[in-house]
């Protein structure tokens, strides 16, 4: 097993001055007896909300809140400690998105209106997501208020397309590089773990690179030749890659594929490279035997960054645990996700939890994370979806035109209740915390698991070494 942190991975607690005042913590909890029998939405919710340190008046963050506090039933004291907790901690997810904006209503319907193609219309519609945060005002206020009612320092943000082709990859690397560019005083792109720390102790929020898929040049010249991009999509920026997306690819096989053929003899020439680049290698979208033979083969701290575990409930996106320890085993880590059919059970914020329990008894509280692979979505883009009228031929320009080939899934007939899926919404971070904290876990292991086990990953993984 790895040694645990050394006392430079740690992170600092917010200076005093940033911390909530007891005072405000005392008026938060003031009102909480009447949280006994929460509804959807409550106003005494709205009430208490309002006093904390993650306030929000946005309804929908409300009623998810109202629907994770109707499961927790947390006391006064849990509360307390929780929300403090999470305010000092660094929370740095281990794999997500950050908040998507709304389109930009009457542009799209401009575009479509014009004779655009569906992939065009579906690639505009992704950009705006993306970046209207960082050149629209009412989004970019929206995405703050979003991140700061998270409490989210850090997400590893997705910033590639589902694929290995670099040119596909490049699309979303490149939207999220002008975001960033654009607007670091919103939230900056981090180039090094230090940046991730330097954030927190400066009350700002930033994003760390990575792509859901290796670049690869498909020639098939020479090992040389395949692998050159790997050095160059880390030079722009990007700090860990998915091996694999669902699908076979010549590294190894998918979550999806039906039979599992493992790390292949170009897989570990692949690790071996991400490994003296300092890339994280990311398993979450690998076959079972891929993730374990690639595992087996690295030399630096990989994961699976968002996932569950097969001890639990056992779905194909999540890790048996002979897997789970062999990425354990390497330093890494696997994060927990908040996508209910993947969690199983009630799919709510206790489903949830229990994942986490298991993982952190289990493996250790060394080697847990959170990775939501969920965002919140502007509270704007109702209205903005609503200036967008159907074509001549009475689709909408909004509709998806089918499923896409890596979306290709197992049959899956797990389904959720709306009040499960809202106490798991993203913007329920605080409240994962107290949660954390009402399952008996040490504000030390609570403090790992909220992004101290992510730093130090990416800490062990920065720069180039012989390996």
């Amino acid at each position: 097993m790895p040694p645990a942190p050394s006392a430079s991975m740690s992170v600092p607690p917010a200076a005093p001055a940033d911390r909530p005042s007891r005072r405000t913590f005392v008026k938060t909890i003031a009102s909480l007896p009447l949280l006994g029998a929460i509804g959807p939405f409550n106003v005494h919710v709205r009430a208490a909300d309002q006093r904390t340190p993650f306030a929000s008046d946005n309804p929908a963050i409300l009623r998810a809140r109202a629907a994770a506090l109707s499961i927790l039933k947390p006391s006064a004291r849990d509360l307390d400690h929780g929300y403090r907790l999470h305010a000092e901690s660094l929370v740095f997810e281990s794999y997500g998105f950050a908040p998507r904006a709304a389109l930009d209503g009457a542009k799209f319907k401009a575009v479509a209106d014009a004779g655009a193609s569906d992939r065009e219309l579906v690639d505009l519609r992704e950009e705006m997501s993306m970046t209207r945060w960082a050149t629209d005002a009412a989004e970019r206020e929206e995405f703050l208020h979003a991140m700061r009612a998270a409490g989210v320092t850090c997400i590893f943000q997705n910033t590639g397309e589902e694929g290995s082709d670099p040119l596909r990859l490049m699309k979303r690397l490149a939207r999220f590089t002008f975001a960033t560019d654009l607007a670091p005083d919103v939230c900056a792109k981090a180039g090094k773990p230090d940046d991730i720390v330097a954030a927190k102790k400066a009350n700002r929020h930033c994003l760390y690179f990575t792509t859901n898929g290796v670049p690869l040049h498909q020639q098939w010249d020479n090992v040389r030749d395949e692998l050159q991009h790997i050095r160059i999509f880390q030079e722009l920026g990007v700090r860990m890659m998915h091996l694999t997306y669902n699908r076979r690819n010549p590294i190894g096989d998918g979550a999806g594929e039906p039979n599992d053929g493992g790390l292949s003899d170009f897989g570990h020439t692949v690790v071996k490279e991400m490994n003296r680049l300092g890339v994280i290698c990311d398993v979450s979208h690998s076959g079972w035997r891929t993730s374990l033979e690639a595992a087996k083969a690295s030399r630096r701290p990989m994961v699976a960054s968002h996932t569950t575990c097969g001890g639990v409930y056992q779905h194909f996106r999540g890790k048996p645990d002979e897997t789970v320890r062999a990425i354990c085993d390497t330093g890494g880590l696997i994060g927990i996700c908040c996508i209910s059919r993947f969690i199983g059970g009630a799919g709510d914020i206790a489903a949830f939890l229990d994942h986490i329990d298991y993982a952190v008894k289990k493996f250790g509280a060394d080697h847990v994370a959170i990775g939501p692979d969920i965002s919140h979505t502007s509270r704007h883009e109702p209205a903005e979806r609503a200036k967008v009228t159907a074509r001549a031929n009475g689709r909408s320009p909004l509709a998806a035109t089918g499923p896409r080939w890596e979306h290709l899934w197992p049959v899956d007939t797990y389904t959720a209740t709306p009040h499960a899926v809202q106490s798991i919404a993203w913007t329920n971070w605080p409240l994962f915390t107290v949660g954390l904290v009402q399952r008996g876990h040490s504000d030390e292991t609570i403090r790992k698991i909220l992004g101290e086990n992510a730093l130090r990953v990416t800490r062990a993984n920065w720069g180039e070494k012989a390996v």
